[in-house]
């Protein structure tokens, strides 16, 4: 289901703005130094907009550091004032609001765990009523599409009209070679249902280390993602937070020039007619395969019946496992992958038991054929 929020490009945001969107800056705002350092060795590379920089820091735990305050709001009046580089910050609570409208920041970002809190979400949609201050939403911890969809509807609700979405990846229990777990799917599944929404990628925040964020910057660019949003310190290694996932200026602009960025659409003709021949075939092939499926559900239909008829249950381990294992045997050798094909069995497995559970009447959740 598509969401009905209509929003405007982002070089129609008034910002002058470019499209991809790139924002950089530190982790946190530590010093007035550190600040105009890092502002001013970004503002000479033009493909850069937008000057990021945290001045509360929600802490997991009480003690660390939780940024400078307002007076690191005074920092960034005078980055804007200097380099011409708009001005974005984290709010998480209405007073932060207040604090960004009077020292005219240019734009805020709701964080992942403040969109995960619902009520938070309602007061700082309420706070921002009547200003259309660009707002970005960074998806919640946990994978639910559903919550980073509902933190931006009340935004759209309170009449603002420049939202854009950041991915930023979800925490990971387990210790895993990134510091939280991509999830493509769930920023693909955004654009999907609000076509219309910009969505940005914090590649800082999916690597956790420096060196990974170029490989993670590229992913989402492939993916079409509509800017990055990177952490960006003179000296990383003496940050007061996210050290290790944090570039120096040098590093992120040579980085930008090694990146390839997509166009949306190509001018060339032969392309063109290229892509259209392909879908074609594609177009008839998805219309073949839903044909196959109606008719596999056709006869998954016989069997229930059968099954209701002559008192048998719905589950059949081995006759599963048989399926499982001759299915992927055939898909890796016309070059699948096992886990696609997986996927794919269980999905189709899974609305074959629906059937056979409705026509036993007995709605009961199985695992087999």
């Amino acid at each position: 289901m598509e969401t009905r929020i209509e929003i405007a490009p982002l070089t129609e945001w008034g910002l002058n703005f470019t499209h991809p969107l790139i924002i950089a800056g530190p982790c946190s705002a530590e010093s007035e130094e550190q600040v105009m350092k890092t502002a001013q060795a970004l503002a000479h590379d033009g493909r850069i907009k937008a000057f990021r920089a945290g001045i509360w820091k929600p802490r997991t735990h009480p003690g660390g550091f939780e940024g400078v305050g307002e007076k690191g709001l005074k920092w960034l009046k005078r980055v804007k004032d200097e380099t011409g580089l708009a001005t974005i910050i984290e709010v998480a609570m209405p007073q932060h609001v207040e604090y960004a409208l009077r020292y005219d920041i240019d734009m805020v970002w709701l964080g992942a765990r403040t969109t995960t809190n619902p009520f938070m979400v309602e007061q700082l949609a309420t706070a921002l009523a009547g200003t259309n201050i660009p707002v970005l939403v960074k998806n919640p911890i946990t994978p639910d599409l559903e919550l980073w969809i509902g933190a931006i509807e009340r935004l759209w609700g309170s009449g603002i009209t420049r939202i854009a979405a950041v991915h930023r990846g979800f925490h990971p229990y387990e210790r895993s070679r990134l510091r939280n777990i991509p999830k493509w799917e769930l920023a693909i599944d955004l654009k999907s249902r609000i076509p219309s929404l910009p969505v940005i990628c914090d590649p800082s925040h999916i690597a956790g280390t420096a060196n990974l964020v170029p490989e993670i910057a590229q992913h989402s660019l492939d993916l079409s993602m509509d800017g990055l949003m990177v952490e960006v310190h003179p000296n990383p290694s003496l940050a007061l937070s996210d050290a290790r996932q944090q570039l120096t200026p040098q590093a992120f602009t040579q980085m930008l020039s090694a990146l390839t960025f997509h166009q949306s659409t190509s001018a060339n003709n032969e392309f063109n007619d290229f892509l259209e021949q392909v879908r074609n075939k594609i177009d008839s092939i998805d219309q073949q395969i839903i044909e196959l499926l109606a008719n596999r559900m056709q006869l998954v239909e016989q069997i229930g019946q059968y099954k209701r008829d002559n008192n048998v249950t719905i589950y059949q381990l081995r006759r599963w496992e048989k399926i499982l294992e001759s299915r992927i045997e055939c898909g890796k050798k016309l070059g699948l992958d096992e886990e696609y094909i997986k996927s794919l069995l269980r999905l189709v497995h899974k609305e074959s038991i629906k059937k056979q559970a409705n026509i036993l009447s007995g709605n009961q959740l199985t695992n087999g054929e």
